[in-house]
């Protein structure tokens, strides 16, 4: 009669292994479902430090024997009024706005005219005159390549700070004309108007080209980015394992297993690597190929492409690095890393300041968020450094660095240590 050798683990009940995969789906999805309905689910009341550029042009003008600067009234009262905890405004010069526009630092420029005073005050003496006169003008410039729910906050944000204003102004400048006619009573048109002077203007900085999907073609181009390093990771991780026999290969009910390959786990890790980077700008130029059918905008091709094959590389060698290094449980990790904490904290369909807050902590150094940034640069800002690109090839860069050194170190160690991708046969002793 033979036994097992001595040494080996007791089997855990069947029961048990029934319950951790239950309990794992279930923690993952209710995961999935915090992040994602967490992103969309408040806006409104999610909205903070979103940064809109304000810029007072008005030269001022003399109304009545008096100087008069209605510009800096309203400067005024848009930044009294506005609750600092909601708007980051940035009160700045026309040039520096138009830079800021053109960097994506912000989502929109408040702009008052020049002549806003000049204006305010003809409108003043001229409602009581027959005839219309044009109301004085501010106007809300919006950033459409940020996407069109920060074009959205942009607009209720100028509604909104209008409203304030002609409240503040409307009283003063029916009050002044109606000292400047003594007796004489404003007609109710000329009550109507006073009341409500100025008039708001929304209009893009830079209209969207077509094939630009609002804004929204960048965050799905770097989605599939990003997915494609992941998704590709994994295929290759198991399309490789079994052809080195370490994973059986199964199509319907076909089922083989060959002999596992003599060859080391930093070595098989390499090839893997190797694997992906070649499969990486097969996928980016299959990608651009695709885009360019579809019409789709770009302002730098080439650069999209050079820059998807690399990001594309950077997160399958990540990937390959957490599988290698944890075994099956890397997929799900990798799912968390890439995709349940990365979509939300990307910004690409809602800015991240109109999110919870953490996940402004987890756009620093999620990988999504970077590729996103780069992308949009390259896609509608002539990939602009400021804009997003220099900060997502620096971080993709590290991302690399931190994959490849973390790969090379733990499947070394591992290698060192003799844990070797083979099953251990118990071995049978006489009775």
């Amino acid at each position: 009669m033979n036994d097992l050798a001595p040494n080996r683990p007791a089997p855990r009940p069947i029961g048990f292994r029934w319950i951790t995969p239950v309990v794992v789906v279930t923690v993952f999805a209710s995961l999935l479902g915090l992040m994602y309905l967490a992103y969309v689910a408040k806006p409104d009341q999610n909205l903070h430090n979103f940064p809109i550029a304000v810029v007072n042009n008005d030269v001022g003008d003399t109304i009545g024997g008096q100087r008069a600067d209605y510009g800096s009234q309203v400067l005024d009262a848009v930044t009294t009024h506005t609750p600092s905890d909601r708007f980051d405004l940035r009160v700045v010069g026309l040039n520096e706005a138009q830079r800021l526009m053109q960097d994506g630092k912000v989502y929109g420029a408040l702009i008052i005219p020049a002549d806003f005073t000049k204006r305010l005050g003809n409108l003043g003496a001229g409602s009581v005159l027959p005839g219309e006169l044009p109301r004085p003008t501010i106007t809300m410039e919006t950033n459409p390549r940020l996407g069109p729910f920060s074009t959205s906050v942009s607009t209720r944000f100028a509604n909104q700070t209008l409203e304030a204003v002609n409240n503040a102004l409307g009283p003063q400048l029916t009050e002044r004309v109606q000292q400047q006619l003594g007796a004489t009573q404003l007609s109710a048109s000329a009550r109507l108007t006073l009341g409500d002077p100025v008039q708001p203007v929304v209009e893009p900085y830079h209209g969207m080209p077509a094939g630009s999907g609002q804004g929204l073609t960048a965050f799905f181009f770097a989605l599939t980015i990003l997915l494609g390093g992941m998704t590709g990771a994994m295929t290759v991780h198991a399309l490789i394992d079994s052809l080195l026999g370490f994973a059986p290969t199964e199509f319907g009910p076909y089922f083989s297993h060959a002999p596992a390959a003599p060859i080391s786990r930093l070595r098989t890790l390499m090839i893997k690597w190797g694997t992906m980077a070649a499969a990486a700008a097969l996928s980016s130029g299959a990608l651009i190929g695709i885009a360019t059918a579809l019409g789709v905008h770009m302002d730098q091709p080439l650069g999209l492409f050079l820059y998807g094959t690399f990001a594309m590389t950077a997160v399958g060698v990540t990937a390959l690095t957490i599988m290698a290094a944890v075994g099956s449980a890397g997929v799900l990790i990798n799912l968390i890393l890439f995709v349940i904490l990365g979509m939300p904290s990307a910004g690409g369909t809602i800015p991240i300041e109109a999110t919870p807050r953490f996940f402004a902590r987890l756009a620093d150094f999620e990988p999504m968020r970077q590729v996103y940034l780069a992308v949009r640069s390259l896609m509608f800002f002539d990939g602009s450094a400021a804009a997003g690109l220099e900060r997502g090839v620096w971080m993709t860069v590290a991302g690399s660095a931190i994959g490849i050194v973390s790969g090379v170190v733990v499947t070394a160690v591992y290698d060192k240590r003799g844990l070797t991708r083979t099953s251990r046969v118990p071995v049978l002793q006489p009775a």
